[in-house]
């Protein structure tokens, strides 16, 4: 997920947390898609950095600022539940980067990660998080939080964050104490 098609978001000044990040699921998603239509193993390894990266930077965005700012009564059982799948997600990148991409084992993880992703996107999106969260915040406080999240996934993706993905697979990130 390049951060492109952020910038026009970030000119305005006005980058709702939520819509950042139902960007940056479809985008994961996409990127995952190439991976899966990609034959030339020098760019399928490419694309597959690429997507190591925005995933770690997206997880790291959501366990240092998100979820502590939604952190609440209502939330932080569905909150609990994502560290838990950023956790999955995270070993399975991590296996991932130890194998070849022409390995058999390499787009069969790729199909569980995908699987992963897509679950816990939509229970994050449609069911258990985002309507909640929408109902906490008003729209100025969502675009301050979504400003400060743009800003420390630029960075981190300037940082190359999946080299950070195997030293996080021992247990999920800890929550920051409910508001």
């Amino acid at each position: 997920m390049s951060t492109a098609p952020l910038e026009g978001m970030k000119k305005d000044m006005m980058i709702n947390a939520l819509e950042l990040l139902r960007s940056q699921h479809d985008e994961v998603e996409d990127l995952i898609e190439q991976i899966e239509e990609m034959e030339d193993p020098g760019k399928k390894a490419e694309l597959f950095a690429d997507l190591a990266d925005n995933l770690a930077a997206h997880a790291t965005i959501e366990e240092k600022l998100f979820y502590p700012s939604v952190n609440a009564k209502n939330t932080h059982e569905s909150l609990v539940e994502a560290t838990e799948e950023h956790l999955a997600v995270k070993r399975l990148l991590s296996d991932m980067m130890n194998l070849d991409v022409e390995d058999e084992h390499f787009d069969a993880k790729l199909k569980v990660l995908k699987e992963n992703i897509r679950h816990h996107a939509h229970e994050e999106e449609e069911e258990k998080l985002f309507p909640k969260v929408e109902r906490m915040f008003n729209k100025d406080e969502l675009a301050a939080l979504g400003n400060e999240m743009i800003a420390m996934f630029e960075m981190l993706m300037a940082q190359e964050p999946r080299r950070n993905v195997p030293a996080e697979t021992a247990q999920a990130a800890e929550l920051q104490p409910m508001m």
